[in-house]
């Protein structure tokens, strides 16, 4: 009898073990995904509970970020900055087709294509980054990663619904991949500084080319036009979109997609500290940092002094990597050994920096920022311990061997996404990278395959 006990505990502790280890295989292989949740001792019923609690946090509960507008559109708003950002509204329908919440969905998209999708002249197809919440125009310039998400967000809802229940979604998301292709256009002359809402360098004069994929890198731009085609921007890169496009766009183009996906996992391995497993914020195509300009009329620096830019420091954006490349790893799993190593290197940082005590910026070789280089938001500059990054750094655990992995998917799951003592509260950006990882953790992030 204790011969029997001894090997049914065996077997139990060595099915626990296999489920806990990396899969070596991808959802769109195998159709299977991970409950690390489970895994780890949660009851499934109350994971159910959970993750539709965080959904309904920015969806339907006092703090949420979407908003509905008479009968047919709908918005999702950065509320601290008072506006609707392409970033959010794709993330929105990336959820929404997720859930399988089409009214959600069509309501996106129709608020989308009716005030921020350009309908004609150089930037057709191309969205406008930035909206105040009546739809008025902020920036009439796109950030790349919204055509990104707006692109496979519609090649799943065409997966999942057809296109003939009031929108055409495959024929969207070509419209787009069409319009994204490399084009010529002459800018419209402006004094000071072009680019990104802002940001970015001079103003460059004569024909330019517009485009979201650099021809020559076959790696995404951080601005499609002018000086953000110069970079990139590494939470920008998800290889796996590219294979859903390569799959299911049917525009011509697979092949031009599947070197993407396979450029753009070579880049990762190159833009990523190898000891602190830390990205930049921005960076070169080649994966170095970027190189701070001289402006005229700044002073010169203290001799021997390095002259900081902050937009090499791992900040904002660069929470989103780990989670890129978990779910690169999820569903494609075509580059896991790397994925596995980054993933426990990266969270082995974070570690050591304390589990309920790391901080949201720092250099990328793990020192932290000063001054001016930290990142400001909602009206305050500190470095906080946020729930953003708490939220990216447990997704990686889908990827990770090491025992630490737990610690992670434990502090998320018993965070509250609550204002801090100093009265800053992020329902928007904090409130949806924390649910894509509870989506990630509970096996709810797919491959949406035709129904």
């Amino acid at each position: 009898m204790k011969r029997i006990i001894s090997t049914i505990l065996f077997v139990t502790f060595a099915v626990v073990v296999s489920a806990q280890e990396p899969w070596t295989k991808g959802g769109f292989e195998t159709g299977k995904y991970r409950n690390l949740f489970v895994e780890m001792g949660y009851k499934q019923a109350d994971v159910d509970a959970k993750l539709k609690e965080v959904f309904n946090d920015v969806f339907r509960g006092p703090n949420k970020v979407y908003f509905e507008v008479g009968d047919t559109l709908g918005y999702v708003s950065d509320i601290k900055n008072h506006d609707a950002r392409t970033e959010g509204m794709s993330y929105g329908l990336m959820i929404a087709v997720q859930f399988g919440e089409k009214d959600i969905f069509d309501r996106l998209w129709r608020w989308s294509k009716k005030y921020m999708q350009h309908q004609d002249g150089p930037r057709k197809g191309y969205f406008a980054w930035s909206c105040r919440t009546d739809g008025t125009r902020n920036a009439e310039g796109a950030a790349s990663d919204g055509e990104l998400y707006f692109i496979t967000a519609l090649l799943f809802a065409s997966n999942r619904w057809g296109n003939d229940t009031g929108i055409d979604y495959k024929a969207e998301a070509q419209h787009i991949l069409d319009c994204i292709q490399p084009k010529e256009y002459t800018p419209e002359p402006r004094p000071g500084f072009g680019g990104f809402g802002g940001f970015g360098g001079q103003q460059q004069n004569g024909p330019q080319k517009m485009y979201l994929i650099d021809p020559e890198t076959k790696l995404i731009t951080f601005t499609p036009d002018g000086f953000g085609q110069r970079f990139t921007d590494p939470s920008y890169h998800i290889p796996v979109f590219y294979e859903v496009w390569a799959r299911w766009a049917d525009d011509g183009r697979a092949d031009l997609w599947n070197e993407c996906a396979q450029k753009s996992r070579a880049f990762l391995h190159k833009c990523i500290n190898d000891t602190t497993g830390l990205n930049p914020d921005q960076c070169q195509y080649d994966g170095s940092l970027m190189q701070m300009p001289r402006f005229p009329g700044m002073p010169d620096r203290p001799q021997g002094a390095p002259r900081r830019n902050g937009n090499n420091n791992f900040r904002y954006d660069s929470w989103r990597v780990p989670m890129n490349i978990a779910l690169d790893y999820e569903w494609s799993c075509a580059d896991r050994e790397w994925q596995q190593q980054y993933g426990e290197k990266f969270q082995n940082f974070l570690y050591s920096q304390g589990i309920n005590d790391f901080v949201d910026q720092y250099r990328v070789d793990g020192t932290l920022p000063e001054g001016n280089e930290i990142l400001p938001a909602g009206g305050f500059r500190k470095l906080r311990h946020s729930i953003g990054l708490v939220a990216t750094s447990a997704a990686a655990s889908v990827m990770c061997r090491h025992d630490k992995k737990k610690e992670f998917v434990d502090a998320l799951w018993n965070a509250k996404h609550e204002p801090f003592d100093d009265g800053y509260f992020d329902a928007y950006y904090d409130g949806l990278l924390r649910l894509f990882a509870f989506m990630h953790l509970s096996g709810n992030y797919r491959v949406i395959f035709p129904q």
